[in-house]
């Protein structure tokens, strides 16, 4: 058997080593790459407003919705909402909106996970709604289940009808931050967050809903004019409500 210089023994183990540690450290950092990758693959983040308003679609016989200045404008004679042409289940929605200033009555939300429903009276769209509400009880980032239970969060004396679809409140009564969060007559940001059940609120920050409900799981998005009685009779466009950087990040 050959002698083995300690040297030389030495030398060539530690490359071994060496290689395989520089190996570890590439094999790690390929991971971290590729993890960030599909990452990113899976959260993107795409704007729903263009000139041609191709994304959206108007199931209804009323409302009318115009890209200006790179807002979308909506005015109806009656409750309406227009409404995204493709259906999403995970996702963070988030928007801009600006009620009007005028002395008649003035709503709006946003519809998320909608099901669009065809009756012999029309097409029309129902389910979850982030509420819009410049009124004096400030209930803007409530839950609202359109056209069935009605308010889901917080709780109406008289129109609010949970079934056990509605799982949990994890926030207790409503409050006196999360009324003041909405600002009237200014830009508002509303962030709608939709991960499985778990439904999220924000207002300009401030965590206004967050509840656990499995009525739905997937549907359209679709923005909502309350209606205008000005518009109706005069053609009066003074209630428009404008929204603006809309954008959708699937989860």
């Amino acid at each position: 058997m050959p002698e083995v210089d300690g040297a030389d023994w030495y030398f060539k183990n530690s490359l071994i080593i060496t290689n395989r540690k520089h190996t570890m450290k590439y094999l790690k950092f390929f991971s971290v790459c590729t993890m960030l990758l599909i990452v990113n693959g899976c959260m993107s983040t795409q704007p729903l407003l263009n000139e041609s308003l191709s994304n959206f679609s108007n199931v209804y016989d009323d409302g009318e919705a115009r890209i200006v200045n790179g807002e979308l404008q909506l005015i109806s004679e009656k409750n309406w909402f227009f409404s995204t042409k493709k259906t999403y289940d995970d996702f963070i929605v988030e928007a801009e909106v600006k009620m009007p200033d005028t002395s008649e009555f003035s709503n709006s939300g946003i519809i998320f996970r909608g099901q669009i429903v065809e009756s012999d009276k029309g097409s029309y769209i129902v389910g979850y709604q982030a509420e819009i509400d410049p009124s004096e009880r400030k209930w803007t980032g409530g839950l609202f289940d359109q056209g069935r239970r009605k308010w889901l969060y917080p709780l109406h004396p008289t129109r609010s009808h949970r079934d056990e679809d509605f799982v949990t409140n994890f926030l207790g009564e409503w409050s006196k931050e999360k009324g003041d969060a909405y600002s009237h007559l200014a830009w508002n940001k509303v962030k709608i967050v939709c991960k499985g059940p778990v439904i999220k609120i924000f207002i300009n920050g401030v965590l206004t809903t967050h509840v656990k409900d499995v009525k739905d799981s997937k549907g359209v998005i679709a923005f909502q004019h309350h209606g205008s009685k000005a518009y109706k009779e005069r053609r009066d466009k003074s209630n428009i409500v404008r929204f603006r950087n809309i954008t959708i990040t699937t989860l």
